[in-house]
């Protein structure tokens, strides 16, 4: 869905921002990230949300702003990233299920390893926000985020 050398930026910059993590967990977190972005266009009013883990390379997507345009005009929808503190008391156990159904829903099959509730840290990551109602311009309900 993205161009090679763009999946080899992305995935050095996760890389990057997690010292000691192998490169082929921080490509697989940022394929992650690619899926949750599809899914989140393919369903924009479905909130969903992705773990810790899948945010990380989610971040990393986001600094690299042209491979983000580029995604969302394959896509057809610029999804919006609006962070918040985490905060175990909002969690909705449900959203990441909801998050991997709607990528099976848009033709791709989740890595469950990378859906972990946000205190389970058996892939440590530097992540350390979760997300909530998105607001920004755009018209719709674009943000396709609630408490994690």
């Amino acid at each position: 869905m993205i161009h090679p050398e763009d999946l080899v930026a992305v995935t050095a910059t996760v890389q990057r921002n997690n010292p000691g993590m192998a490169i082929d967990v921080a490509e697989l977190i940022t394929l992650e990230a690619i899926k949750f972005e599809a899914a989140c266009a393919a369903h924009p009013r479905a909130r969903l949300q992705p773990s810790r883990v899948v945010d990380e390379g989610w971040h990393a997507i986001i600094l690299h702003t042209r491979v983000k345009a580029s995604l969302a005009d394959r896509l057809g929808l610029f999804v919006h990233h609006v962070p918040e503190a985490p905060d175990t008391n909002r969690h909705d156990p449900d959203a990441l299920t909801r998050s991997q159904e709607a990528i099976t829903a848009a033709g791709y099959t989740p890595e469950p390893a990378l859906w972990v509730a946000p205190t389970d840290t058996s892939i440590p990551v530097a992540a350390g926000c979760e997300h909530s109602e998105g607001g920004g311009a755009c018209t719709g309900d674009c943000s396709n985020s609630g408490p994690n």
